[in-house]
C-alpha cells in the first residue's frame, strides 16, 4: 500500500523535464532540501526548548511569576532561532533571488545580477572562520563588486557538508533560475 505522505516532493530533482519545474513561479522557493546538520541543530534546539518550557511550568507551579516569564521568554527565543535556522538559505522566485541568514535578509531582484557561477575557491568550513578548499556558488551584482558579496551556497555549510552531489544539484537549480530571468 503506497503511503504518500511519506514520499518527497522532488519536483526539484527532476533537472531533466526542466531546470524550473514550477508552476507558480512568483512563490518563493527553496530550490534544495535543508542538510541533515541544519535539521539536527534545529532538533537539537527545539529539545532544549522543550526542557526550558517544561521548566517554565514547574517555576509557575513554584508561584514565581516573573522568573516563570524570563524563562518562557528564552524558550520561546530558542523556538525561533530553530525555526529561523530552518528557513536559512537560498531562495528564488520570478522576482529575484533571496538570501535569507540567521538575522538579515537579502532580496536581489534578477536586473541586478549580472551572473551566478559556480568557483572553486576557499570557503568557510561550517560558516566558522577556518576555510578549506570547496566549491562555492557565488553572485555577481552590477551595483556591488564580487568580492563584497559572500557566496550564496558552499559545499561546506550546513546543508552541503558531505553532499556534494546535492551542492551541485542546488547550484545547476539557482543558475537554472538566473538564466531563465535574465534573459527574461
Amino acid at each position: 500500500m503506497p503511503l504518500p505522505f511519506l514520499t518527497a516532493d522532488r519536483s526539484f530533482e527532476t533537472a531533466a523535464e526542466s531546470a524550473l519545474p514550477y508552476a507558480d513561479r512568483d512563490r518563493w522557493r527553496r530550490p534544495y532540501r535543508p542538510g541533515p546538520w541544519r535539521v539536527a541543530v534545529a532538533a537539537l534546539g527545539l529539545l532544549l526548548a522543550s526542557f526550558v518550557l517544561f521548566a517554565a511550568v514547574l517555576i509557575v507551579l513554584t508561584g514565581s511569576m516573573t522568573s516563570a516569564g524570563i524563562v518562557l521568554a528564552v524558550a520561546l527565543l530558542v523556538i525561533a532561532g530553530a525555526l529561523r535556522l530552518l528557513r536559512m538559505g537560498v531562495w528564488v522566485s520570478a522576482r529575484g533571488l533571496r538570501r535569507v541568514g540567521l538575522l538579515v535578509t537579502r532580496t536581489v531582484p534578477w536586473p541586478r545580477v549580472v551572473s551566478v557561477r559556480t568557483a572553486q575557491q576557499p570557503v568557510r568550513w561550517l560558516g566558522l572562520p577556518r576555510t578549506v578548499q570547496g566549491q562555492a556558488l557565488t553572485l555577481v551584482r552590477k551595483d556591488r563588486p564580487a568580492e563584497d558579496t559572500p557566496p550564496l551556497l558552499t559545499t561546506h555549510d550546513l546543508d552541503f557538508l558531505g553532499r556534494f552531489t546535492a551542492f551541485d544539484r542546488a547550484a545547476d537549480t539557482v543558475e537554472a533560475w538566473a538564466a531563465e530571468h535574465r534573459r527574461g
